[in-house]
């Protein structure tokens, strides 16, 4: 790949980690992509070779932003009455954090939904004078209603698909289950919406469903959280802002091309969360299709790749997959811009000690991922009363946990088991668990740590 110099942009590069090898007879090739954007509007500076820059913006320019916080103002967020204020707060705190110039609106959320500012279908352009009128705006918010969130979405995607802007993002709090939609108009609203925003969602003390919140953010590439004690929500919805505006690209895809012969078995995100994108592949011509990844500013993430290749003979080799990173031509008139690639190869060998060596990070990923299964699976066992399952599972995760040197999650899960050792997963099920902590542990079981140095 070409070496640009232009500044203020961010810069994209493509890491493959992986043993290539393969015993006679392999056919599963696995490898860790690292995709790192660096640089932008945050850090400047000049592309590493291999990378690539995406489209530069003039002097003292940012990508252009649009925001739609969407506020839950259901009956239930009267209970208590301070749960009200917090939400208010918060979200006063939010658009006190947004960029000039940035596009936004705000959304009350009930059994339908309401854009409370600045109204008429409008986006208002951050300014002191706007921020005040919406914080003014959001004064008058009162709780009563239900609960609707399919309609929300949908609002939100009317108003941000008006916007002129490259980044598109929603904020989406809830305190309650979604009971006066269908679970299939939910459903319906996020495949509509799917691709066209990011969305990061949260559930606000302890009445609302996991599972929901967190198809919301899956579906729409953003985060979900517990935000357990309603007075920490300003805290984190402030996090979330700056998070949001410091997104410099959106639609960026993974591509992933393969020669004939070779299967696809899953494509997955698993750092800094797991989540799977095998599903929502688009085709993209001859053997290759585009996988979605949202928007970026300054990070890094991973991905697993698994492929299954044709059989060969000892000292064959073969291309098993490029991946390329692209950014679509929003008009659609031109071919997407290749940010960055790397290979996957695949390499037949009699040497055993080559062939079953396991790449680091591959076994590490390929743990994490199982940890955030098993426990998403021993909470379910937990509920249904199947406590032998719960425990075997729970004590799987914890000895996950600790081999990945997961901490956090570690932390997590000691609040819903007595761990006795960690080592071999052998742990008890605690008789009284708080509904935070285990909703904590649901809500955040699919977040991964990195390969230990």
């Amino acid at each position: 790949m070409a070496n640009f110099s232009k500044s203020n942009v961010p810069q994209f590069s493509v890491e493959v980690y992986q043993n290539a090898f393969l015993p006679e007879g392999g056919r599963e090739v696995n490898a860790i992509v690292t995709v790192t954007s660096t640089g932008g509007g945050t850090t400047g500076g000049v592309p590493l070779a291999g990378t690539a820059a995406a489209p530069a913006y003039g002097p003292g320019q940012a990508p252009g932003a649009a925001v739609v916080l969407m506020v839950d103002c259901s009956g239930s967020m009267d209970y208590p009455p301070t749960k009200m204020r917090n939400a208010r707060d918060a979200t006063a705190a939010a658009i006190d954090t947004l960029r000039e110039g940035t596009r936004f609106a705000v959304v009350a959320g009930t059994h339908v939904a309401k854009d409370v500012y600045p109204g008429n279908g409008q986006l208002a352009v951050a300014d002191a004078r706007t921020k005040a009128q919406a914080k003014e705006a959001l004064r008058r918010l009162s709780a009563g209603g239900g609960t609707a969130i399919g309609t929300w979405l949908r609002l939100a995607d009317r108003l941000l698909a008006a916007a002129d802007a490259d980044i598109r993002h929603g904020i989406l709090l809830t305190d309650g289950r979604n009971e006066h939609e269908a679970p299939e108009d939910l459903r319906a609203a996020l495949d509509s919406c799917a691709g066209r925003f990011t969305c990061d969602a949260r559930g606000v003390g302890t009445d609302w469903e996991v599972k929901e919140v967190t198809s919301i953010a899956s579906a729409l590439l953003g985060t979900a959280d517990i935000v357990a004690d309603p007075s920490h929500l300003a805290a984190d919805f402030t996090r979330m802002m700056e998070n949001a505006m410091g997104k410099e690209v959106a639609d960026v895809a993974l591509r992933l091309w393969t020669p004939v012969g070779v299967e696809i078995r899953f494509v997955k995100q698993v750092a800094p969360t797991v989540e799977d994108l095998t599903g929502r592949r688009t085709e993209a011509g001859p053997r290759a299709g585009d996988y979605p990844t949202g928007s970026w500013g300054d990070e890094s993430r991973d991905y697993h790749v698994c492929v299954r290749v044709p059989e060969a003979g000892i000292g064959q080799e073969m291309l098993a997959a490029r991946v390329s990173l692209l950014l679509p031509d929003p008009s659609g008139a031109a071919a997407p811009q290749v940010l960055s690639q790397g290979l996957v190869r695949a390499v037949w060998t009699d040497d055993m000690a080559a062939s079953t060596s396991i790449n680091p990070q591959v076994a590490h990923y390929t743990g994490q991922a199982e940890l955030a299964q098993v426990i998403q699976q021993g909470l379910d066992a937990r509920k249904s009363g199947d406590f032998d399952g719960a425990t075997a599972k729970l004590g799987r995760a914890v000895q996950l946990a600790s081999a990945s040197g997961n901490q956090e999650t570690a932390k997590l899960l000691s609040k819903v088991v007595d761990v006795v050792d960690a080592a071999t997963g052998t742990v008890r099920l605690k008789a009284k668990v708080a509904e935070a902590d285990e909703m904590t542990l649901e809500t955040r079981s699919t977040k991964t740590v990195r390969v230990k140095k």
